[in-house]
């Protein structure tokens, strides 16, 4: 008995041991997208710290105890799957993309998070956001893609420089951009044009190549930049290569555009009519009979005659003639891959697009090699390598009088081609006064302005585990920019330069711009404890030379290079660079997977700053508490996720100019003798501008993270702003540049995306609005003045660029006279608000800013099985739009010859006196003085884009060998909801445009209204 009973003991033993024996799970994970592959997924036996990562081909092998019965699947950017063993020891796993954007990962400075830890204010746009846009540059497509961040395209012309303001305008006489960083390097992005209005040097960038985009907008997540993200930070990360089967992707695109919008002007039956009119008001009021050969009449008769060239029936729409057929072509291939070592990306782009104003174009050709290679297990290194050759062909600024634009003041009496030449009108060796201004249409084939860049921004680390959890990274960065721009008129152009035998210019620029990081990260868990930190060192140096050349008096028109001309003119070289030496710091903690703390901090040394403030320290603070994790909301059926989060940091603005403290010399010859002379007053305590923000805001999940936002409240307080101030003559200078000025932005902002529908048919909503108020609080009791006639201002009380002028009261009705508010203040402090038609008499008062009161974008998107359709708004309401420099000519009642637009036709007359467009008066100037007359409402709702594509299923693409084909088509600012009277409510001419003059239109290039249809396949 008892040997039995030993045998039993035995084998339940042995068989417990048997049963109790790891058991062999193998398998393979692919994406639900395109069923590739997923190299690098996390697979653990669930309860326990087992677990194994996918290879390169998505396979997996993981032993697990018998008594694990479930596994969990997790990657970024897919939903994490936790699945049943049962008896299966061979498990394949479809993961699904995750579209709920709380398990994204986010790039911040010197490192990334999960977006539902991040406790700053980030905004992400990724690749799939600007795939479809037809758009030149990146920062044109970010426009109503991100709360609190507006961009104003200024015009419609291709390459012309963008602005963007983060959270408002901070700054009077500084930058008011935000930080551009591309894969870890601070990139050249100030204007380099010197002819003209601003460039963009973001057009060197090919948009395709771009994986996602990052905004810092609060203190918290910029201040690791210090010194230079007052405005913003925007980090631009570049397509990786994914280890596995190399694939090949080719796109191709066709498009053409057209100007959103023409303003309507006076055709030649009209011109004549009006013109007739307003001359005999003129002799009326003068008490000149019509027939007086002296009379205004008589006058407008002989114009006709002249500008006419005998044509009696001439009827040019010069508006019209100021554009062409704008097509577009884009063909873009991109490899990439690799095995578990060695990953590449590589790709190439060629677009050729021109613009739909005459003689504007854009061609750039650009590649990319961007490798990543696993050295060893402790060691990576990697390049990333960009470079591009863009040429843009540009037209001049929009003042110009050779802009295509000011065609439309042309008149249209005249004809298009001179009857005795066969030649455009005014080309010699017809009648070069002829018409009125100046003839765009000459410079086709007799002049040109190009400027071609060369770029190349590389990026050579790497990066090195020192131990497990603690590794050490270096970067070297390049951003070296070769720029040739190339101005040429020949003689044919001669009224517009005065320059009888043509002139050439020629300008050489090259900006070396090095950077290097070092940096320390720190990774760790302990229990309940999460620590992440970065700690380092930056240096950058960039250096800009220039060489100018111009010359006039060439042999003949065939003739073009500056060499060949008889006189060299003019000629000049420049130097000017920068440096910045930093030591950064970030920590992040997080407790219990609910309360997060993270605290960063850096030091800015500079060459721009004085020698008695050559540091600057630039601390932050963050906090977030994620509630959805407490015990009374954590099993809520409704809120799936609750974060509060609050930040307070200083940032600084150090983009003041590389010389503003020094005190500088500069050339003075006298009597033929070279000298030199003091030119500016130097400050040793000159430094960056500073600016405090704080922020509170809520990041939410319902329904199952269905419907996720983010609601923000934030306050920026910046002071020590750049300005001149007074100083005694005994200095020898009238004023010095030092920091006292203050301003404040603050705002709300509001994120809202959902998942309507969800199935075959899916729907999705993305929503984000802004509001912000600007108010400058102290320019030391300065009133900064700027724009045409001074219209615009920085003044305390008001925001920055504030409209301040005559307010027009419409026109009365007894005599057609223009009419104005006179006010005066009154002995009681109110103001006077009886009318006047003595322009003098009217006081300048504020008339409205430039400055939008809310923006926002709003996208649907649609899908069914293959078939996608995405529709785009965005917005800008409650800004005011400055027309005066069209409207003193060309809505201004007669005062010059200038052709008007056709709204002048209901100006006052004895029969229309309900009015509020003064009686035609020939160059009398009833009403064409600076008033709110020209003031108008410049909000707006754009269809910004509807893309509508299909994905060829797999099934039939491979038949042709083919892993995915896709076709699209695009159309960009397609309808524009505003009521505004130009051409183009988002408005900022070119060679006008400042911090303080903002909102101008000087017969500015309107967006253009773009189709395209594409094809991407790969392979």
């Amino acid at each position: 008995m008892k040997q039995l009973l030993l045998i039993g003991i035995l084998s339940v033993f042995f068989l417990g041991n048997l049963f109790a024996q790891d058991r062999t799970i193998s398998g393979k994970v692919i994406s639900s997208d395109d069923k590739t592959p997923l190299p690098g997924v996390n697979v653990v036996a669930k309860g326990t710290n087992t677990g194994v990562v996918t290879d390169v081909e998505g396979n997996y092998k993981l032993s697990v105890p018998a008594s694990v019965t479930k596994l969990v699947y997790t990657f970024v950017g897919f939903t994490p799957q936790e699945v049943e063993i049962g008896s299966r020891t061979t498990i394949d796993i479809v993961l699904e993309a995750d579209t709920r954007q709380l398990s994204e990962v986010i790039v911040t400075g010197y490192g990334s998070q999960i977006k539902r830890e991040v406790t700053g204010n980030i905004a992400k746009v990724g690749s799939a956001d600007i795939k479809d846009m037809p758009v030149p540059t990146f920062d044109n497509a970010l426009q109503g893609k991100a709360a609190g961040v507006v961009i104003n395209a200024g015009g419609g012309k291709l390459g012309q420089g963008i602005q963007i303001r983060v959270r408002g305008q901070s700054s009077v006489s500084a930058s008011n951009e935000p930080l551009y960083v591309i894969d870890g390097i601070p990139v050249t992005t100030a204007d380099l044009g010197s002819f003209g209005g601003s460039t963009n040097p973001l057009a060197d960038i090919n948009p395709q190549d771009i994986e996602s985009i990052e905004i810092l907008k609060d203190a918290s997540s910029a201040a690791i930049y210090g010194s230079r993200a007052a405005n913003g930070v925007v980090l631009v990360s570049t397509k990786r290569g994914k280890a596995g089967k190399t694939k090949v992707n080719f796109g191709y695109q066709y498009g053409t555009s057209k100007p959103t919008r023409l303003v309507p002007f006076l055709n030649g039956t009209e011109y004549r009519d009006y013109y007739l009119k307003a001359a005999a008001n003129s002799d009326r009021i003068d008490g000149i009979p019509s027939s007086d050969p002296d009379s205004y009449t008589a006058y407008m008769q002989d114009f006709f005659n002249v500008q006419g060239l005998g044509v009696s029936n001439a009827n040019t729409d010069w508006g019209k003639l100021a554009f062409q057929d704008a097509p577009l072509s884009q063909y873009d291939i991109n490899l990439n891959g690799g095995n578990d070592k060695t990953s590449f990306y590589i790709s190439g782009q060629f677009l050729d697009q021109k613009g739909i104003l005459i003689g504007n174009g854009l061609q750039r050709m650009s590649g990319r090699m961007n490798l990543e290679h696993a050295a060893s297990n402790r060691l990576k290194i990697g390049m990333n390598m960009g470079l591009t050759r863009t040429l843009n062909q540009r037209v001049s600024g929009d003042r110009q009088f050779d802009n295509p634009m000011q065609m439309v003041a042309l008149s249209p009496i005249t004809p298009q081609t001179d009857p005795n030449t066969g030649l455009p009108v005014g080309t010699p060796p017809g009648d070069i006064s002829i018409p009125v201004y100046y003839n765009p249409l000459i410079n086709l084939g007799n002049a040109y302005y190009n400027s071609i860049v060369h770029r190349n921004i590389t990026t050579l680390y790497g990066q090195f585990e020192i131990v497990k959890g603690l590794s050490v990274r270096s970067e070297f960065g390049v951003d070296i920019l070769n720029q040739q721009e190339e101005l040429y008129y020949n003689s044919k152009t001669q009224r517009n330069f005065g320059a009888p035998l043509g002139l050439g210019q020629n300008l050489f620029t090259r900006v070396e711009n090095y950077n290097t990081n070092n940096y320390l990260t720190f990774d760790k868990v302990i229990g309940k404890h999460t620590i992440n930190a970065v700690g380092g060192m930056s240096f950058q140096q960039s250096q800009t030379k220039t060489n100018f050349i111009e010359g006039r008096d060439f042999p003949s028109d065939a003739y073009r290079m500056v060499a060949s001309a008889a006189r060299k003119t003019d000629g000049s070289s420049t130097e000017t660079n920068f440096r910045f030496l930093s030591y950064f710091l970030r920590a992040n903690y997080k407790f219990s997977d609910k309360y997060l703390l993270g605290v960063s901090a850096r030091i800015d040394g500079s060459s721009r700053f004085g020698a008695d403030s050559k540091y600057g320290f630039f601390p932050a603070v963050s906090a977030g508490w994620i509630i959805s994790e407490e015990s009374f909301l954590k099993e809520n059926k409704y809120i799936t996720f609750l974060k509060l989060r609050g930040s307070f940091g200083r940032t600084g603005n150090a983009e003041i100019g590389n010389f503003p403290q020094l005190g500088l010399f500069g050339g003075a010859p006298y009597a033929g003798n070279p000298g030199q002379a003091p030119s500016q007053l130097g400050n040793p305590n000159l430094r960056w501008e500073t600016t405090d923000q704080w922020d509170v805001g809520f990041d939410f999940g319902i329904l199952g993270d269905r419907i996720t936002g983010e609601i923000d409240y934030y306050q920026k307080n910046t002071s020590g702003l750049l300005l001149n101030v007074n100083v005694p003559g005994s200095t020898g200078f009238s004023t010095q540049v030092r920091n006292v000025g203050a301003m404040k932005n603050s705002g709300i902002e509001f994120v809202l995306n959902s998942d309507n529908l969800v199935g075959d048919f899916k729907w999705k909503t993305s929503f984000n609005m802004a509001r912000n108020y600007n108010e400058v609080t102290n320019l030391g009791g300065q009133i900064i003045e700027g724009g045409l006639n001074n219209m615009s201002r920085a003044v305390e009380g008001q925001p920055l660029g504030t409209y301040f002028t005559a307010e027009y009261a419409g026109v009365d009705p007894e005599n057609g006279n223009a009419l104005w508010y006179k006010n005066a203040t009154l002995a009681d402090g109110s103001l006077d608000r009886a009318t006047t038609s003595v322009y003098s008499q009217a006081q300048r008062v504020v008339v409205g800013n430039p400055l939008p009161k809310w923006t926002g974008g709003l996208t649907n998107t649609f899908s069914y099985k293959g078939f996608e359709l995405s529709v785009f708004f965005n917005a800008q309401l409650g800004q005011k739009l400055n027309f005066y420099g069209v409207g003193r000519f060309s809505s201004a009642n007669g005062r010059f010859e200038d052709n008007q637009t056709s709204d002048q036709l209901n100006s006052w007359t004895p029969t229309n006196r309900n009015t509020d467009i003064p009686e035609a008066r020939l160059f009398f100037n009833n009403g064409a003085q600076p008033s709110s007359r020209f003031i108008y409402d410049g909000g707006f709702v754009r269809l910004r884009n509807v893309s509508i594509s299909y994905n060829v299923p797999k099934a039939i693409a491979a038949k042709v060998r083919m892993t995915s084909a896709r076709i699209f088509v695009s159309g960009q600012n397609l309808a524009t909801f505003t009521k505004y009277k130009g051409w183009d409510p988002e408005v900022n001419a070119d060679d006008i445009v400042s911090n303080i003059a903002q909102g101008y239109d000087f017969y500015s290039s309107p967006q253009a209204r773009t189709i395209t249809v594409g094809l991407n396949i790969g392979f």
